[in-house]
């Protein structure tokens, strides 16, 4: 999988890169620190996968920037990563397009769950970005979040499929696969596919 960074700060670009690197081993990351850099990756890199953007960028902030990937690759799916926290900027980027919002507070496994479910089709959208209410938040029992294609994957892997053989029974690519398998073996802490499975049978997931 391809994926691309695009933020004016080197020093995020660069943590967040290494972040996914280690925890998707398999993932090309690139990185541009504005629109016109942006641009110039998507056209050099045909089979680039998603895009994760900063919504606040001086210049050509986020919102413009989104029209204007819209225009050069259409059905890229984008990403915003953002340190708002305001459910009116989750509104104007999804409105433009973003098939998610993640905001810097959230960990890089957020951030691989999010990029994992958008490339399925599907809309990421936290659940602290829809105006929960804090006590609401505070009550989230602590068995670990999965999204309903990852459950989907966990329950295939715990039966000892491949990543072929999951891709085939969910009409997905191999290369998606990986990257939920990455998502759940992160969120449930297991080092590989037998403890994901353990510990996804104790937690009632499966």
């Amino acid at each position: 999988m391809k994926l691309l960074i695009v933020d004016d700060h080197a020093v995020l670009r660069d943590g967040l890169a290494a972040l996914l690197g280690q925890a998707a081993p398999d993932m090309a990351v690139l990185q541009a620190r504005d629109v016109d850099g942006a641009l110039a990756q998507i056209e050099a890199h045909p089979d680039l996968d998603i895009v994760v953007l900063d919504l606040l960028m001086p210049g050509v902030g986020g919102l413009e920037a989104l029209d204007r990937l819209g225009r050069v690759r259409p059905g890229l799916p984008v990403i915003v990563l953002s340190s708002s926290e305001d459910p009116r900027d989750v509104r104007a980027a999804l409105g433009r397009g973003a098939l998610g919002y993640v905001p810097k507070s959230a960990s890089h496994h957020t951030l691989l769950s999010a990029v994992a479910l958008v490339l399925t089709g599907e809309l990421y959208v936290p659940p602290l970005m829809v105006g929960a209410p804090a006590a609401d938040r505070r009550a989230q029992p602590q068995t670990p979040a999965l999204t309903a294609r990852q459950a989907d994957v966990l329950r295939l892997l715990a039966e000892g499929r491949s990543n072929r053989a999951i891709a085939e029974a969910l009409g997905l690519s191999e290369k998606t696969v990986k990257v939920h398998v990455t998502a759940v073996l992160k969120a449930l802490d297991a080092a590989n596919r037998t403890q994901a499975a353990d510990a996804g049978r104790r937690l009632g997931l499966i």
